[in-house]
């Protein structure tokens, strides 16, 4: 049975008006989404839990209505599972479904190593492509799953920066990635966490050796290493957890 959400972990920015009431800063509904997703990465929110939409709205002092609308929004991209009778769960992906993913993923991410093997021409792009992959092994290192995964999706908005190709980073599906990778945490071996972790090194040593095809053969054996760790795992870590 899916955990129910107490989210602890999760706070809204907030501002306080001149009446001095509460408001989530921004667009609350926008907040709200990120929040759940940064909650999938540090794993206060795993595949299958059922959101419980009362606890959400009373610790994040918001509306229904705008958690809904988040819900939503996170439904479309493919995050949250809505039931009309059962309501909200963090959705979960069978093992074809995480490799479709990959498929997907994978010649996004070639292309945008291979611009960035083009375009990095500082020494500061170099450094900063360098120091991200460095925190990368960091967190590794520390079993930091949440910051892990946060310098995962650094590690691409450098290497796109740097590529000049803002679009690229819109079309990636980093956040359904976070949740497949979310899913099959629990289950890795070490030898599997430190294999994804080593790609990342890899591709920043081509990109800074201003290598295109390089690059591009770096990812493709970084997913070929992703896709190997998916055929390795049991059974029960692709369960269908939400109803």
């Amino acid at each position: 049975m899916a955990a129910k959400s107490t989210i602890r972990d999760i706070e809204p920015d907030l501002e306080v008006t001149s009446e001095g009431t509460a408001e989530v800063a921004g667009s609350t509904a926008d907040k709200v989404s990120e929040q759940i997703i940064r909650g999938i990465r540090s794993g206060t929110f795993v595949p299958g839990q059922h959101l419980v939409e009362p606890d959400l709205t009373r610790r994040l002092g918001i509306g229904r209505g705008s958690l809904r609308e988040a819900l939503k929004h996170l439904a479309a991209g493919g995050i949250v599972t809505l039931n009309r009778f059962r309501g909200a769960y963090i959705a979960s992906l069978d093992r074809k479904a995480i490799l479709d993913l990959l498929q997907t993923l994978e010649p996004l991410c070639s292309l945008a190593a291979r611009l960035a093997a083009e375009h990095c021409e500082t020494p500061e792009q170099v450094q900063q492509v360098l120091d991200i992959a460095a925190q990368i092994d960091a967190a590794n290192r520390a079993k930091n799953r949440g910051l892990y995964l946060e310098r995962r999706r650094q590690f691409y908005s450098v290497i796109v920066e740097i590529g000049g190709n803002q679009e690229l980073e819109r079309a990636m599906p980093l956040t359904r990635t976070d949740l497949f990778r979310a899913q099959i945490e629990p289950v890795q071996s070490d030898l599997q966490r430190n294999r994804h972790a080593s790609g990342y090194s890899k591709i920043a040593k081509a990109i800074t050796d201003r290598n295109p095809a390089a690059a591009v053969r770096a990812v493709q054996r970084h997913f070929a290493g992703t896709r190997q760790t998916i055929e390795e795992l049991p059974t029960a870590a692709f369960h269908d957890a939400t109803p």
